[in-house]
């Protein structure tokens, strides 16, 4: 264990992970101090450039219950049963995430959750300076100087050792590189996102079901829309960045307005400030952030986005980055020194970072493209029925990464033997009827050994 005399960390970043590792960290005797470039959202408007709407799997659940805050964070959170998939004609249809109502995943709101967590980071103790954000770093002197963008003043701190939890866009990070290159590596996807919203209606109810993440597939692009508890949905358009429809073509409120009339013509009436919003509020980019080095020495360490930033999905990123929270917490535990709990840590969750990275992206293709798709929802039954026979063995993809806490590389690793075996299983086919289920189960037992925490 690390000596108690050098157990101070400074968290750079206090929106979720920071806000949950610091609360981790201070039941495990740590001394934290919390450093935001924003204002409290407690006192102020919430200022984010990110989604409003996240999912929370258990993945992130679990997190939230180790670090004994799960009751506070639930109370607020909207259960999603499955995609409610709209297409262009006919009725919408909802393709569950799991088997019953305890395999669902959760709509939280960003700033709520976030000020639950900051609350209690500092009920364990924690110390949060707001308005604070990271300019210089001395690695070797254990300084830093931090910028009140307000008025421009400089604070100056001593540091025994920083953590970056501060995003996408993430200062600590960018100092790291300058002083050692991290092997830093950002792909932007070619296409961006803007959010609008629905109301609530005039008696204060959901306007669509409520119990379900809507989703309207278009081929290249879509739009999707999850439910907050206070009766509003957040929707978010995914469109690529050029072509037609693009953002490069759609760029005022009437031209927003005609391209929902024709592709998402359900939407429109739920919509009544779709040409103010789109105005209003530019384009998000979406990319995927990779690093050969997640840390220096002992002197810094990163964690969730400012690491392992990626598209949106799986819904993974808030809960991939709560399971890092975890890890770097039972790695100072049980480590003698940062740099061995900083290594240990890195060395763990690289590589599942990469995979569900991967896996997002996947999924974009799969949401916007083959959930209205007869070979994929052909697959998808035959997933459903390998799972019933065989439900400790043939898990499917959603099930590993979302309802259970299979390490994402390895749910990959099965991810794609399964995916095989579904493709050449269907291939000709348009039904179950004359699938060769002796030759599937002798596949499975070969392939697949049985999985923990499946049942």
């Amino acid at each position: 264990m690390i000596a108690h005399a050098s157990r101070s960390l400074s968290i750079i970043g206090a929106g979720l992970a920071g806000s949950l590792l610091a609360i981790l960290l201070s039941r495990q005797g740590w001394r934290i101090t919390l450093y935001e470039r924003r204002g409290d959202p407690r006192i102020a408007d919430y200022e984010s450039g990110r989604s409003i709407n996240l999912a929370l799997a258990e993945r992130g659940r679990n997190a939230l219950r180790q670090a004994g805050v799960e009751d506070e964070v639930m109370a607020r959170a909207v259960m999603m049963r499955g995609r409610m998939v709209h297409p262009r004609e006919g009725e919408p249809q909802l393709q569950r995430y799991g088997r019953d109502d305890s395999e669902v995943i959760w709509s939280i709101h960003r700033s709520e959750l976030n000020t639950t967590l900051l609350e209690l980071a500092e009920q364990a103790g924690a110390t949060v300076h707001f308005h604070r954000r990271l300019h210089t770093v001395d690695f070797d002197a254990g300084y830093a100087r931090l910028i009140d963008d307000r008025d421009d003043s400089p604070h100056d701190i001593r540091f025994d050792t920083l953590i970056g939890a501060d995003g996408a866009g993430s200062a600590l990070r960018a100092a790291m590189n300058r002083r050692a290159p991290l092997g830093e590596e950002i792909a932007f996807l070619d296409h961006s996102y803007k959010e609008l919203e629905i109301p609530p209606a005039a008696d204060g109810s959901f306007r669509i079901e409520r119990n379900a993440l809507h989703i309207w597939p278009r081929g290249h692009y879509m739009c999707i829309a999850l439910p907050n508890h206070e009766g509003t949905f957040t929707v978010t358009l995914f469109l690529p960045n050029q072509g037609d429809p693009s953002f490069a073509t759609v760029n005022t409120g009437a031209q927003a307005e005609a391209l929902f009339a024709r592709e998402f013509a359900d939407t429109l009436p739920l919509i009544p400030n779709l040409r103010a919003d789109w105005e209003q509020h530019p384009p998000g980019l979406l990319g995927t952030l990779t690093l050969e080095r997640w840390h220096q020495q002992g002197r810094a360490v990163l964690i969730g986005d400012a690491a392992h930033a990626m598209v949106p999905f799986h819904g993974q990123g808030m809960n991939c980055a709560f399971e890092d929270c975890v890890a770097l917490a039972r790695h100072l535990m049980d480590a003698d020194d940062l740099e061995g709990a900083f290594a240990a840590f890195e060395s763990e969750r690289k590589p599942n970072a990469r995979a569900i990275q991967q896996m997002a992206l996947e999924n974009y293709l799969e949401m916007r493209d083959r959930v209205a798709d007869p070979a994929f929802l052909l697959q998808r039954e035959l997933e459903q029925e390998l799972q019933r026979r065989w439900p400790t063995r043939f898990v499917p993809h959603y099930t590993m990464v979302t309802f259970l806490h299979t390490p994402y590389a390895e749910a990959l690793r099965r991810t794609e033997l399964q995916r095989d075996m579904l493709v050449a299983a269907t291939a000709g086919h348009d039904s179950l009827d004359n699938i060769d289920w002796a030759a599937l189960e002798a596949s499975i037992h070969a392939q697949l050994p049985v999985l923990e925490g499946a049942h």
